[in-house]
This record gives structure tokens, C-alpha cells and sequence, in this order.
């Protein structure tokens, strides 16, 4: 399912920065003292970001801390932007516009190095936007809350950082239940991961554990037994059939590879 060695965190959105910050914490910890490079480049207005991240991540010890951000795609080639990266011992994508992250640096030499930080155990974690364009194929738009139609929903690549999911987030906040089903009627090997604000997943290696206060939707489409997503008209209501549901809370457990929760606690 994953093929780098380091650890993922993906959270839905809205974490906490001045209460206990579970979420954040749990980034700081495995930085290790060492460098967080704060990627703001979903945001066409990232000072806001930056300032709220350096005080959130300085009140939990992080002392190095390093903005990323690229005003166009041509940036992304500058060797010093990829020494920053290249030194670091995380990288954290804030929220914004995912699509603006892939459009300004996916499949760059800045990219590669994100990759390669991964691949020798750094941390990667991003919230909202920064969640989603974690995976190989990203949400990027459709439906709000209630019933998902036909032709409603936006998809591309994303950073592929881990493979065989697609993550969507604000989730029960917004309503997005429906959004997902789509997205696994129209990727059916792929699991759907809904994130609620304030919740993160911390991936590492085949399974993913989660933390904070609200919850975690999985939906799996490989055993459906029907789908009109491909007859029905624009418009028209999705039908699936027998699509499997987990709904997990901090401190569970998923196994991705055998798509299984486990070793779930008492919460």
C-alpha cells in the first residue's frame, strides 16, 4: 500500500493550535528537534498561515521552522527551495486549495524531494487541502451534503504519497459522505477515507491509527455488486450496492492492507 518509509499524518481540518494541539503534538514528536518545513502554498495569502503554525509549533518546542512557498511552477525548480526540504526533518502542508499545490509543484524536482524526505523517515503531514493531495488520486470538488449525483464530483493526482486511497476532509462537518461514495463508485479499488475536523490519521506502513475528537469514515467499493455510475445520466442519483462502512474513533486501528479495523481500544 505504501512504499516509503516514513510517517504520515493526515487531519481533516480546523486541528487545535492553542488547546492541548493532540494533533500537532503528535508532528512535533517525531521531528525529533530537528527542522519543520511549513509548505503554505495552497494559500494565495499565506502569511496567515505561517504565523499561526511558527506559534502553534513554537509553543510545543519546535525551534526550526522554515517557510515553503512558491508564487508559480518555475519556483519550484530553485535548488535552494529543495535544500530547505532537503535538510528537514518534516514538511507540513497547510490548508487552502489543493489543487493550487499540485498545480505549482507536482511532478517537480520540489516534489521529488518531498518524496525523498518521506522515503528516508521524515514526517509529512497536512491538514484540509494538505490532507487530501496526499494520495495518488486527490478529491478536488463535488457535491456538498445529501444524496451524490452523477457527474458531481473533480479528481486528480495528488503528491502519491501513499497509494490505494482517496482522503476527503471536513468530512461529517460538511455533509460529505455522499461525496466519497463517488469517489469509490468511480475508483472502486481504492479505499475512501473521510476525516472530521480536528481528527487526524497517523499512517505508518500498513496501517493507519487515529487521534483527536471526532471520527474517521472508511468506505470500501471492491465488493460492490452493482453501481449505475456509468449508465445513469448527469444528475441522476448514485446507486451502489453492498458497499462496506467502518466509522473508527481515536485510538483505533486500521489495517490497510487487509482492509480490516483492529486492536480497537475502550474509548
Amino acid at each position: 500500500m505504501i512504499d516509503t518509509k516514513g510517517t504520515l499524518i493526515a487531519i481533516g481540518g480546523h486541528e487545535d493550535k492553542e488547546g492541548e494541539r493532540v494533533i500537532l503534538s503528535a508532528v512535533a514528536e517525531r521531528l525529533r528537534g530537528g527542522r519543520l518545513v511549513v509548505a503554505t502554498v495552497a494559500s494565495k495569502e499565506p502569511q496567515e498561515y505561517i504565523e499561526a503554525y511558527r506559534k502553534a509549533f513554537g509553543a510545543l518546542g519546535v525551534q526550526d521552522i522554515v517557510e515553503l512557498y512558491v508564487e508559480d511552477r518555475a519556483q519550484s525548480d530553485d535548488v535552494e527551495l529543495q535544500d530547505q526540504i532537503a535538510g528537514a526533518a518534516g514538511l507540513f502542508f497547510t490548508g487552502g486549495n489543493q489543487n493550487r499545490i499540485m498545480s505549482h509543484i507536482g511532478d517537480t524536482p520540489l516534489a521529488a524531494e518531498i518524496q525523498r524526505l518521506h522515503a528516508r523517515g521524515g514526517v509529512i503531514a497536512g491538514t484540509s487541502a494538505g490532507a487530501s493531495v496526499q494520495s495518488e488520486v486527490m478529491m478536488v470538488s463535488g457535491g456538498g451534503a445529501g444524496s451524490f449525483r452523477v457527474g458531481d464530483i473533480e479528481m486528480a493526482p495528488g503528491l502519491g504519497l501513499i497509494s490505494g486511497v482517496i482522503i476527503d476532509q471536513h468530512f461529517a462537518e460538511r455533509g460529505r459522505i455522499g461525496r466519497l461514495l463517488g469517489a469509490v463508485a468511480h475508483n472502486p479499488h481504492m479505499l475512501g477515507i473521510g476525516i472530521d475536523e480536528g481528527t487526524a490519521i497517523i499512517v505508518n506502513g500498513d496501517q493507519f491509527t487515529v487521534i483527536g475528537r471526532g471520527g474517521v469514515t472508511v468506505v470500501e467499493a471492491d465488493r460492490a455488486t452493482r453501481s449505475n455510475i456509468d449508465e445513469a445520466s448527469q444528475g441522476c442519483v448514485l446507486s451502489i450496492h453492498d458497499v462496506v462502512m467502518h466509522v473508527l474513533s481515536t485510538g483505533d486501528r486500521f489495517d490497510l492492507a487487509n482492509r480490516r479495523p483492529e486492536a480497537i481500544k475502550d474509548n
